[in-house]
């Protein structure tokens, strides 16, 4: 990973940390985003705690507002040309529904208009890392395998439940229904796994490749502090650790074997079926309009 730029979002605590950690110790030059510059720079001493010779920057970004999105998009190609590696990990869970200042539900705003606005604001440096060929420049390594630059998306493969498996198309902000976070965040996660799919053939033959993982349950994260209750409870009871979660992440921002592969869901390092509409092609495209609409003018 020398020479390359990598950019985590959700990079402050849990499995977000822990890929920022382990693309830090692989040599890349990560760009941690917080939601705020205060909490980004807190992230960086603890990973240089365990990492002395981290080449880290702090970003601050708040995802669930678009402004913030693009500010922080202007800011990262204030410093960079490039981006190599792009990991979307950050995420909420809110017990109750709240509305952004852009007029969108809180948890749609930051778990799909965020990692769908942020993608879009920085796909012309992930394509000019690509088109580099960044790997010819590294010693010992061959060129090809690790050429193509990559986007990562966390998600989450919850069950064969109806929310889980279906987007409401009119009502993806959970508006009309009864609002619960057990509603409102499982349908994110699958508009993840669509939004992935989509962008992949989009970016067919760009040299840019994208992804979608399913971590599994991670154990002692701030995600869960504001549900808390029996679902908290059972995640750090029997969810593994960060690093164990990030494996799968890391290895699709580096191995080699995973430079050729796109528009796919992964779990443990091995490809999971899409379920519901996630082999919809009319339903990721759908989508990816909707949040164009969504996307306020820059």
């Amino acid at each position: 990973m020398d020479r390359r730029v990598a950019l985590v979002t959700g990079a402050t605590g849990g499995l977000g940390k822990a890929i920022a950690a382990a693309l830090a110790r692989g040599g890349a030059n990560v760009v941690v985003v917080g939601r705020s510059q205060e909490r980004a720079e807190d992230a960086m001493r603890d990973i240089r705690a365990a990492i002395p010779a981290a080449k880290l920057e702090p970003l601050a970004c708040d995802l669930s507002s678009q402004a913030s999105i693009r500010n922080a998009g202007h800011e990262f190609l204030s410093r960079h040309d490039k981006l190599d590696v792009m990991v979307n990990a950050a995420g909420v869970f809110r017990k109750e529904r709240h509305e952004t200042a852009d007029g969108l539900e809180l948890t749609f705003a930051t778990n799909v208009m965020g990692y769908f606005l942020l993608t879009n604001v920085l796909l012309d440096p992930l394509k000019i890392a690509a088109a580099r060929g960044a790997d010819s420049e590294v010693p010992n390594v061959p060129a090809g395998p690790l050429k193509a630059s990559r986007i990562v998306n966390i998600a989450s493969r919850y069950s064969n439940g109806p929310w889980a498996t279906k987007l409401d198309f009119d009502d993806l902000q959970t508006a009309k229904a009864k609002y619960s976070f057990m509603r409102a965040t499982p349908p994110t996660m699958l508009a993840r796994v669509l939004l992935t799919q989509e962008l992949a053939e989009r970016l067919r033959g760009s040299g840019v490749v994208v992804n979608a993982v399913h971590p599994g349950l991670v154990k002692h994260t701030a995600l869960l502090q504001d549900v808390g209750g029996p679902f908290r409870l059972m995640t750090n009871t029997f969810g593994a650790s960060a690093e164990k979660g990030a494996d799968t992440p890391v290895w699709l921002a580096t191995s080699p074997d995973a430079a050729a592969v796109t528009g796919k869901f992964w779990a443990k390092r091995k490809e999971l079926p899409t379920p519901g509409m996630g082999s919809d092609p009319e339903a990721r495209k759908r989508l990816w309009e909707e949040c164009t609409r969504l996307s306020l003018p820059a």
